[in-house]
């Protein structure tokens, strides 16, 4: 136990110092006007930098992240095909794919499945 609490401290003090050391060799400087900016250029922005992105491909990611999600929740069903009983299997599968193509077909209807307006 011993041994334990004297290296996790000899890795603290270690970390430190690697920590401080680069602190210490560092080149950046925080009052620089030009780092301040939106643009690291060092010419001030003629416009604003936070310009508005378009919510249909806001939307179309958040379905892409929906459906990633969604595989990562099927993959899991094939292991346990065999170690579970096969009704079970097959309902729980079954309600939850169900439940998959009812939000596709939501998505559908409302047209955010569309590229172009």
């Amino acid at each position: 136990m011993n041994l334990l609490i004297i290296l996790s401290f000899i890795m603290i003090i270690i970390s430190n110092m690697f920590m401080f050391i680069s602190f210490i060799i560092s080149k950046k400087s925080f009052l620089d006007r030009e780092k301040c900016s939106p643009f690291e250029c060092g010419f001030d922005p003629k416009s604003l930098a936070r310009i508005p992105f378009s919510l249909h491909f806001f939307l179309i990611t958040v379905i892409f992240l929906i459906f990633d999600v969604e595989i990562a929740l099927i993959f899991p069903m094939i292991p346990t095909f065999f170690s579970i009983n096969f009704i079970s299997w097959f309902k729980i599968n079954f309600f939850f794919i169900m439940i998959l193509l009812i939000g596709l077909y939501h998505e559908w209807n409302q047209n955010m499945l569309n590229w172009t307006n």
